[in-house]
């Protein structure tokens, strides 16, 4: 397989997982939408169903999508990222450099697609909200630590997944997201994706939002930070689990 085909594949499966997940949460969180306050649970279905979409868009490259998973492979001493991938760096800074700008573009068609909504919302902090992750207690150490916790979870069992009978399916993954959006969410928002938080970020940054305010920048590094310590973490666990 051609580094350009990873490209593509990982491009637009991220692409694909931004639009679902940021656009579950402008549905919740901005004014005049038509699921305005639809609750938490609604934005883990609506990121689960993300993951299943572009997992099944992805599948040409292995359907990382997420840079910890990247990493946790890379991590845990496997000689291909997907068949016909090997794992090298020039491998590695596609599948991330992929991700990280499909991830700016799913946050940038979510925004077009609630336009009008982002107009109507004059509270810059869901705002935000809809492209990037918060703490609900800021706390620098146990923000971080809880982003290490749920993506060593994610990239653990997907890694373990991958040695069963059938492998990895979107529907797994799908579930398996929410069930850490449900369990572990609640303290950060569970990035648990590197990508999934710094791309739409830059997107906030860069797109014309009325009334948005600033970025957060001083909180960005945790939910990046952290997830590449939990996918690292992962892979080497994963190795020594299945040797």
């Amino acid at each position: 397989m051609s580094l350009g085909t990873v490209f593509v594949s990982e491009l637009v499966g991220t692409a694909i997982l931004l639009l679902f997940g940021c656009g579950v949460v402008a549905n919740v969180a901005l004014n005049k939408t038509k699921g305005f306050n639809g609750g938490f649970l609604l934005v883990n279905f609506g990121w689960a169903i993300g993951v299943f979409a572009g997992v099944y868009v992805a599948y040409q490259s292995g359907a990382h999508i997420n840079p910890a998973v990247t990493l946790g492979i890379l991590a845990s001493g496997a000689d291909e990222y997907a068949p016909g991938v090997d794992v090298d760096m020039a491998s590695t800074l596609v599948y991330l450099s992929a991700q990280f700008l499909g991830a700016f573009l799913g946050g940038v068609f979510a925004w077009a697609a609630y336009k009008k909504h982002f107009d109507e919302t004059t509270e810059p902090e869901p705002l935000l909200g809809v492209f990037s992750t918060g703490p609900a207690i800021r706390n620098t150490l146990w923000n971080t630590v809880t982003e290490v916790i749920g993506t060593f979870a994610l990239v653990f069992v997907i890694l373990l997944f991958g040695e069963t009978p059938s492998g990895l399916g979107p529907l797994a993954a799908a579930l398996l997201v929410l069930g850490i959006g449900n369990s572990l969410g609640g303290p950060t928002g569970y990035a648990i994706n590197p990508a999934r938080d710094l791309g739409p970020r830059v997107a906030h940054a860069v797109l014309p939002i009325p009334h948005k305010g600033g970025s957060d920048w001083g909180y960005s590094w945790i939910p990046v930070v952290g997830p590449i310590i939990g996918g690292v973490l992962a892979g080497v666990t994963a190795n020594a689990f299945i040797s």
